[in-house]
């Protein structure tokens, strides 16, 4: 059992907690050198050896009785508040701190490593002419990838494999990678379709990774042809890289760089996407004309996914995004969710150094 001053103690340790991970945020290398490419990389992979066999999300049952047991909690002590409100206080924060410590130690510090464009030598800064000129490369490019895969310009793409198939495959991709960047590596694979797809779906999100198991989670719900750029944006989380932006850049690249051709189109209508939606902020008109330089059948998947997503819509949806998006704020991702012009940064500048790559 547990004594009242180790409560204490665990309870205030929060604020020294608080102060040491915002110190080290100001000192990227070495969280990048020591967190990232040191003592993380032996973390996950020994948490990806004993949970990614399992096939199911253990991450997703231990959510499920943790929730049980607040509940139980709650009704339990709620007699507590008025006559032990100050021990109730105390118990409260000594929970929050053992889940923020922990949350920091298996995965967090990741959001304060050095940013991607550093770590791969890429520029931030593009014009819209570049913008333009990366755009037209892509759809010229996809467009004709698209005429192979479906025989026409006007019919959708609709994936070949299962559901299970496609999370089995989308670690491919990495390989290949690998040989560019070695450090992209997430062997052993933890990729499973999450419990909670459902209501993942309602709160408006394709999948998450859970930092205390390293398990990468995927909506089970979603298109298919969303499949393979999702797992692989989960799998960049899983190997450190927490920014959205970031993750899905490295998702990208992740399912491009796979061998099989339905992957890389996913890639590419991705990184359209993206390129699109940055247009649109800067100019509506330009925006209409690209898009309508899409084949046909590229435009009915995008509509396929905004349909899918429009049935699940619901007024808490916003709720859940804002206090993601707050989430991410806190952990210094500044953009929130909306960090479109940064991931397009990198998509213009990488494609502007590499070309797009075709396999």
């Amino acid at each position: 059992m547990m004594s009242e001053r180790t409560k204490t103690i665990l309870a205030w340790s929060i604020i020294p907690q608080i102060l040491i991970v915002k110190g080290l945020s100001f000192f990227p290398g070495f969280i990048e050198s020591v967190y990232s490419n040191g003592f993380y990389l032996l973390v996950s992979k020994v948490m990806r050896y004993t949970f990614g066999w399992l096939p199911f999300s253990f991450g997703d049952i231990i959510y499920t009785l943790a929730g049980v047991y607040i509940i139980r909690w709650v009704v339990k002590n709620a007699w507590r508040i008025r006559k032990y409100p100050k021990q109730l206080l105390r118990d409260v924060m000594m929970a929050i701190s053992l889940v923020y410590f922990s949350f920091h130690l298996l995965w967090g510090f990741n959001y304060y490593r050095k940013p991607l464009h550093e770590v791969l030598d890429l520029e931030t800064d593009y014009s819209t002419e570049q913008l333009l000129e990366v755009l037209d490369t892509l759809t010229i490019y996809t467009n004709a990838f698209h005429n192979n895969l479906a025989g026409s310009d006007t019919i959708k793409i609709s994936m070949p494999y299962s559901k299970v198939e496609l999370l089995n495959k989308s670690t491919k991709g990495y390989g290949e990678l690998q040989q560019m960047y070695p450090h992209l590596n997430p062997a052993p694979p933890s990729v499973k379709r999450s419990l909670y797809s459902l209501p993942l779906t309602y709160m408006g999100f394709s999948g998450y990774l859970n930092p205390f198991t390293h398990e990468a989670q995927i909506d089970g719900l979603i298109p298919l042809h969303k499949y393979p750029v999702t797992a692989c944006h989960e799998q960049a989380h899983q190997i450190g890289y927490a920014a959205e932006n970031e993750a899905n850049f490295i998702g990208y690249l992740a399912a491009v760089h796979n061998q099989d051709l339905y992957f890389q189109y996913s890639a590419n209508i991705f990184a359209i996407k993206h390129c699109l939606f940055e247009l649109a902020r800067r100019d509506q008109e330009l925006f209409e004309i690209k898009r309508d330089a899409l084949n046909l059948g590229i435009l009915k998947n995008y509509e396929e996914e905004r349909l899918f997503w429009m049935g699940y819509q619901n007024p808490l949806e916003p709720i859940f995004k804002e206090t993601f998006n707050t989430f991410l704020k806190a952990n210094s991702q500044t953009d929130g969710i909306k960090s479109y012009s940064y991931v397009v940064a990198l998509l213009v500048n990488y494609i502007k150094k590499e070309g797009v790559p075709k396999r």
